[in-house]
């Protein structure tokens, strides 16, 4: 038990220590598949450290929910990856405190206190933004449920270390129909979720176009940097649900030895590191989406999330 708590422990520093780097390598390959240079994929880091030693400025206007929701924003992730499979492919110490759909609506508290935030201090791009947020979430919570209720069919269970089993006990379940179905759903909620082409541009900073950018705005400081640190933790945390859940436990620590669970981490940022390529490419090919169309992806992925469930239904 000592031993799996201790792993926990690791899989959350994990987390903290390498979902700046991911962000910082995927803003770097994007850049360069422009023709330019881009900024070095350490400067998440340096940015988070420049903001940790600045001033905080807090509006007058502004009530508690401002400022208790960075830390809201920079937890939840953290409670997710003390729940899911982040080096190991066995259970650890908090594995059966939540499934899936509990840890979807703990990363969902942290974006409605952000929508509240952003709405507190008065500034009308933050209620713009929010409003925009609030859209894209209210479409995308039927599919997330559609998701991890199609996985309660396929696998038998939403607890992350359970279903992880199921796509390589046998090899051919990898290949099902209604898990291909659900793996397609599932990308297009993570760049739902995250913010990302083409739903919304993480790059820009036009006000009147930003949706989760928006909810940001008003942060400086201490308060700016756990915001930023948190929405990074929480794209390294979907990937993982995304990677090591639904796609396939590869490269995750079957053993229980220190040094087994410590050679996972380069193999699991490698697949990372692999997907980060694939979102490139999407991001690439693609352009932003004007706002009334979000609705149409959103709608694509909740008919491809049906279809998926009816598969699995005609398969059984």
């Amino acid at each position: 038990m000592i031993n799996k708590i201790f792993f926990n422990v690791i899989q959350v520093l994990v987390v903290l220590a390498f979902a700046p780097l991911i962000k910082g390598v995927l803003n770097r390959l994007k850049e360069n598949v422009q023709s330019k240079r881009g900024p070095s994929i350490f400067q998440p880091y340096r940015d988070i450290w420049k903001l940790f030693h600045k001033d905080e400025v807090v509006s007058e206007q502004s009530s508690w929910i401002f400022r208790i929701t960075p830390y809201m924003v920079f937890i939840t992730p953290i409670f997710v990856a003390l729940l899911i499979p982040v080096l190991t492919g066995y259970p650890l110490f908090f594995a059966f405190m939540g499934d899936m759909l509990g840890g979807g609506f703990i990363l969902a508290l942290g974006g409605f206190f952000a929508t509240l935030a952003a709405i507190d201090t008065g500034n009308p791009y933050g209620a713009m933004g929010a409003s925009r947020t609030r859209m894209v979430g209210f479409l995308a919570e039927p599919v997330f449920m559609i998701v991890f209720f199609t996985v309660s069919f396929v696998a038998g269970s939403t607890i992350p270390y359970i279903v992880q089993k199921h796509w390589v006990t046998p090899l051919s379940n990898f290949f099902e129909p209604s898990h291909i179905l659900l793996m397609l759903a599932f990308l297009m909620l993570i760049i739902a979720e995250t913010g990302r082409i083409p739903v919304d541009n993480p790059s820009g900073h036009f006000e009147l176009a930003m949706i989760d950018e928006s909810k940001g705005l008003e942060y400086s400081g201490k308060a700016a940097a756990l915001m930023k640190w948190g929405g990074s933790m929480k794209f390294f945390v979907l990937l993982c649900i995304f990677l090591n859940v639904l796609v396939t436990p590869w490269g995750l620590a079957q053993g229980e030895t220190f040094w087994e669970v410590l050679l996972a981490i380069p193999f699991i940022l490698l697949k990372v590191f692999a997907f980060v390529l694939i979102l490139v490419v999407i991001e690439s090919s693609l352009a932003k989406l004007r706002l009334f169309r979000i609705t149409e992806f959103l709608g694509a992925a909740f008919v491809t999330s049906i279809t998926a469930m009816i598969t699995r239904l005609l398969e059984m």
